[in-house]
């Protein structure tokens, strides 16, 4: 019994549990920093804000709040769609504020994040209770005209503004996307892509419908692919291209490289895995830098496949606008989106603990891509905007159309 009390004692006073509690208390105790930041999401379909959960992870870790005691809460502070109980819903987006209101906001603001303007979905959801019809259409999405505003505002002045994947992409109109397209010199080439780690329809239910509807449709021959693989689609006229393992790619994984801009100044990894959807644009490399970029690692009937229907096989991944322009990044994937927990981070330092929280040899898992990638990635861009913030700003370095 001395030896079991004794043994009990020591695992309680072990430096090993001590740690824990140190990294609590450092953040803790750590400097809160009033950090005004507009989060458009008009995609989240549930209270965890899965959609921008991973950037909330870094606002509440590095302290940065709305004021100087309230921190930013994942399920309310940002402007979109919010889902409440029993699939009622409510949407509260730019396009409710004047246009007083919006330039008020802008010059309160100190950056911008547009994680998602897919939206939602009829069909989706009202889907989800049981037993009721829905008609087609779209509850709400895409980039509007107010949002638009905002963002030459935020260029006007000079303010950060982060975008990722399907900002431009459906539904948004072709007229607002290319006043997008125009304000920050890159153009989406119609294309979004994505790895399936196995492409037998019987095997893997998340391939989409449509998917496999528009591919049959576009060829005039049955989807009989078994293997994993990569579907690109186009959106104006639904064609579907599929490579696929072995006959198409050496390897099916779609990877993320940086180079030494990436590596060096942000502190990403010269390669990574990424498994979900990303879009391909084409830069104005007049006024923006590729810090990665997507490989495809197709074969030579792959190559042949890609060429045919005018898609690269490298492709932009983050786009960052030279100096003396506003600052601005376009992220070409669902960056934000990542299954991580909150709880986390309430941790200083807990990054030197991230291969606790996920398995890399799983093809699919995202967990990885966040600690490695999207964390150090943001996690330098809110630094150095945080510190430009506090220098006043040269007149005469303004770029000006």
């Amino acid at each position: 019994m001395a030896k079991i009390l004794k043994s009990k004692i020591f695992w309680f006073f072990s430096p090993v549990w001590l740690i824990p509690l140190v990294m609590f208390i450092l953040w803790f105790f750590a400097p809160k920093i009033v950090w005004n930041i507009v989060i458009i999401d008009k995609s989240s379909s549930s209270k965890d804000g899965n959609e921008h959960i991973s950037l909330f992870w870094l606002l509440n870790q590095k302290r940065l709040s709305k004021s100087g005691e309230i921190p930013y809460q994942v399920e309310k502070d940002y402007w979109g769609f919010f889902p409440k109980e029993n699939e009622k819903f409510l949407i509260h987006g730019l396009e409710k504020l004047s246009s007083s209101q919006i330039g008020s906001l802008s010059k309160q603001a100190n950056m911008a994040y547009f994680a998602d303007t897919y939206g939602i979905y009829k069909q989706e959801w009202f889907a989800r209770i049981q037993g009721q019809q829905s008609e087609f259409g779209m509850l709400y999405g895409g980039l509007s005209s107010q949002d638009l505003v905002f963002l030459r505002l935020m260029n006007e002045q000079k303010k950060l503004v982060v975008a990722e994947f399907n900002t431009i992409g459906s539904p948004t109109s072709s007229a607002n996307r290319k006043q997008f397209e125009e304000l920050y010199r890159m153009k989406w080439s119609g294309w979004t892509a994505r790895f399936f780690d196995n492409l037998d329809t019987t095997i893997n239910l998340e391939i989409p419908r449509w998917m496999i509807k528009n591919y049959q449709n576009t060829h005039a021959q049955k989807w009989n692919f078994k293997k994993a693989g990569i579907a690109f689609v186009h959106e104006q006229s639904g064609r579907v291209v599929i490579l696929e393992d072995q006959q198409h790619l050496i390897n099916p994984l779609p990877y993320i490289q940086s180079g030494e801009l990436g590596q060096i100044k942000f502190g990403l990894p010269a390669s990574i895995k990424y498994p979900f959807w990303f879009d391909i644009i084409e830069p104005d490399l007049n006024q923006n830098t590729i810090v990665s970029q997507f490989i495809i690692q197709s074969n030579a009937q792959g190559r042949y496949l890609l060429r045919k229907n005018g898609i690269p096989d490298v492709i932009p991944a983050v786009l960052m606008a030279k100096n003396g322009y506003a600052p601005f990044y376009y992220f070409s994937g669902d960056f934000c989106d990542n299954p991580v927990q909150m709880n986390t981070s309430y941790f200083k330092g807990i990054d030197a603990f991230q291969f606790l929280f996920f398995n890399d040899n799983d093809p699919m898992e995202r967990k990885s891509f966040f600690w490695k990638f999207y964390r150090p990635l943001m996690n330098h861009i809110l630094d150095e905007a945080n510190q430009k913030l506090q220098k006043p700003i040269d007149q005469d370095a303004l770029i000006t159309e």
